[in-house]
C-alpha cells in the first residue's frame, strides 16, 4: 500500500466545500427552471409562490367550471404532442347534444368569436397568458365582451372532428397547449403501486 502524502490526502474542508457547491448549483438550477415557467403555468402545476402577484390573482378561482352541462363525459383526453408540430390532441373532447348551451369556463374577455375553417370558435382571454377555446359552437358573444365564469357563450354546433356529438375544449398558457384538467380539477395524481 502506498501511503498518501499530506498534499494528496483528502481534506475535510474540501468535502464540505464540494457539498456546499453542489447544493448551491442545485438551488440555482431550480431557480432558473422556475423562472422559465410563466406564473399561470406555475400556478397550474402547483409551483407558484403565494407572493407572486399573478399567482395571487389566479388563486381567487382555484377550479374552473365545466363549459358543458352535466353529466360530464370525456370522449377524448388531452394527449401532448412530442414536439410542437407533431400530432397529438391539444385539448379534450366533451360529449354533448347539438344545440346544448356552452358557458365560459372562467371569467375573461372574448378574444375571438366566429368561423374558422367552417366551424364556429370562441376564444376567451382569462389574463396572465391563459386562453381557452371551444369549438364547434354557434357563438352568442362577440370579440371584446367581458364574461364571468359560467356566462353563456353559445350553443354546441357541428364541424371539425366533432360530428355533432362533442365539443373540443383547449387551454393555452403563454401560447403553449396544456391539459384543461389542470384548471378543471380532473387531473389525478399518479400513485405508484408495489410490484407483485
Amino acid at each position: 500500500m502506498i501511503p498518501l502524502s499530506p498534499s494528496s490526502a483528502p481534506h475535510p474542508r474540501r468535502h464540505v466545500l464540494a457539498s456546499v457547491l453542489a447544493a448551491a448549483t442545485l438551488a440555482l438550477a431550480v431557480a432558473i427552471a422556475f423562472a422559465a415557467v410563466s406564473p399561470p403555468a406555475a400556478l397550474a402545476l402547483g409551483l407558484a409562490p403565494a407572493a407572486t402577484p399573478a399567482a395571487s390573482e389566479r388563486a381567487t378561482t382555484t377550479q374552473w367550471v365545466w363549459p358543458v352541462p352535466a353529466p360530464i363525459r370525456v370522449v377524448s383526453p388531452f394527449r401532448a404532442p412530442p414536439t410542437p408540430y407533431a400530432s397529438g390532441h391539444r385539448g379534450i373532447d366533451l360529449e354533448i347534444e347539438p344545440g346544448a348551451p356552452l358557458v365560459a369556463a372562467e371569467s375573461g374577455v372574448v378574444r375571438f368569436a366566429g368561423m374558422v375553417a367552417g366551424r364556429g370558435v370562441v376564444s376567451i382571454d382569462h389574463g396572465g397568458g391563459v386562453v381557452s377555446a371551444i369549438e364547434p359552437i354557434d357563438p352568442a358573444v362577440a370579440t371584446g365582451d367581458e364574461l364571468a365564469a359560467g356566462a353563456a357563450i353559445g350553443t354546441a354546433a357541428r364541424g371539425g372532428h366533432c360530428t355533432g356529438d362533442c365539443v373540443h375544449f383547449g387551454v393555452r398558457v403563454d401560447g403553449e397547449y396544456v391539459s384543461p384538467f389542470l384548471f378543471l380539477g380532473g387531473l389525478r395524481r399518479a400513485v405508484l403501486l408495489p410490484s407483485a
